[in-house]
This record gives structure tokens, sequence and C-alpha cells, in this order.
């Protein structure tokens, strides 16, 4: 499931970067580069103006749901390490595997030692 979403999640924001861009703005933007005035005439003379701000309004909601449900998924994970690599840690003994409220020391220091 997480997998799906994190697909869905790229390739609309892949898809919102050419949807945002082709629209005209004030000055007319990057779709008046392409043609002059008769860009807009693609889909009609109103057409690519209200297909173009459907398909951002689509790719906008389809990205907060992504986020959400991404941020859903992962606040359920508490570490990035997987339990079987941390059990495997602990099995075999290696350095930084102690308990969790277990201090470690760098090697030749004395923890009893107080700084002058």
């Amino acid at each position: 499931m997480e997998t799906v979403l994190y697909i869905v999640h790229i390739i609309v924001c892949i898809g919102l970067l050419p949807i945002i861009l082709l629209q005209s703005g004030k000055g007319g933007g990057v779709s008046a580069v392409f043609g002059g005035g008769s860009s807009g005439t693609v889909f009609g003379s109103r057409g690519a103006s209200t297909f173009l701000t459907r398909m951002t309004t689509a790719s906008a909601i389809i990205f907060m749901c992504t986020s959400l449900g991404l941020s859903y998924i992962s606040s359920k994970s508490r570490s990035v390490v997987p339990k079987s690599v941390t059990n495997a840690a602990q099995t075999t003994g290696a350095p930084g595997a102690g308990e969790p409220g277990e201090q470690s020391s760098a090697p030749g220091t004395d923890s009893a030692t107080t700084a002058e």
C-alpha cells in the first residue's frame, strides 16, 4: 500500500509541473510562448483555461490525499531500522546495541573522570 502511494504521489508531482506551467497567467505565461495568442484555442476559446484549471484542481486534491496518507503511514513507524536488524544486532552483541536507556562511552574514556 505504501509503495502504491509513493508511485501515485511521484506521478502526480511530475504531472503538476506541466499542468501549472501551461496555464496562462495575467501576462500570457508559457502558453503564449508556444504560439502567441492562439495557443488558448487548442481546447476551444475558453476550454483550455477550464480544462487546465480542472486538471490542476484534481491533481492538487490527489497530491494532498497521497501526502496525508504517506504521513499517516510514516507516523505508525517508529524506527527507520527494521526490527529484524535491531534484533540481530542485540543477539550478536554488536556495539551500540545495548539497552535503550544505557549510555555508551567512547573507547579509552573513563566516565568517572571529570574535566578540570
